[in-house]
């Protein structure tokens, strides 16, 4: 799968920032290739491994330099509310970041590369399949809806108004009730945000 290696090679060429300008547009476009051929593994019938049990693959490469390095490129946008599954009656939205989704996303990747380049295909095929289905395809499409989202505000000129003190390591909101964080996130949104990233208004 071609995407595999394109996506893992892309949000870690994007994660080096030496083209900020240009990392949300980039990464909206990597994104939504990959959940292309997510797609036709999802349509496809079950994978069926050549072995019974899963060959060890050694260690996981460690991400977080990835995650770390993501998150700063993304700051202050990283952050974006999400509902797990959208079948869930009265679900309550969590925070979630665009940082720890791709480098997951990532790790699932790499994981089936290392049986593609051991020569195990099926295993390989299997994996990512499996892991589609199980993570980092309902993670990378929450990802997808808030890198488009975060396109749109701006293309559309309508800077953030709810953030309402949005944190995944804290579901507290604005204390004083008074709209504060609300502007200020839309104040970040207009003023910061559009020319860093690249993203054109107007």
């Amino acid at each position: 799968m071609s995407s595999t290696l394109t996506i893992t090679v892309s949000v870690t060429e994007v994660a080096k920032g030496d083209e900020p300008d240009s990392a949300v547009p980039y990464l909206l476009l990597e994104v939504s290739q990959l959940l292309l051929a997510g797609g036709r593994l999802g349509a496809h019938e079950d994978i069926v491994p050549d072995e019974r049990y899963e060959p060890d693959v050694g260690p996981e490469p460690d991400v977080d330099e990835l995650r770390e390095r993501l998150a700063a490129l993304l700051d202050p946008v990283d952050v974006y509310s999400e509902v797990f599954d959208p079948y869930v009656p009265r679900a309550t939205p969590v925070a979630c970041r665009i940082s720890d989704d791709l480098a997951d996303v990532v790790t699932d990747l790499r994981h089936g590369m290392a049986h593609y380049r051991a020569g195990r295909v099926s295993e390989a095929l299997w994996w990512w399949q499996f892991s589609y289905l199980s993570n980092w395809g309902p993670t990378a499409s929450a990802a997808l809806r808030a890198l488009q989202s975060l396109v749109a505000h701006v293309r559309l000129d309508k800077p953030l108004e709810e953030l309402d003190g949005l944190d995944t390591d804290s579901n507290a909101a604005d204390e004083d009730g008074d709209g504060s964080l609300e502007a200020e996130a839309g104040a970040v949104m207009a003023e910061e945000i559009a020319a860093p990233l690249g993203l054109k208004r107007g």
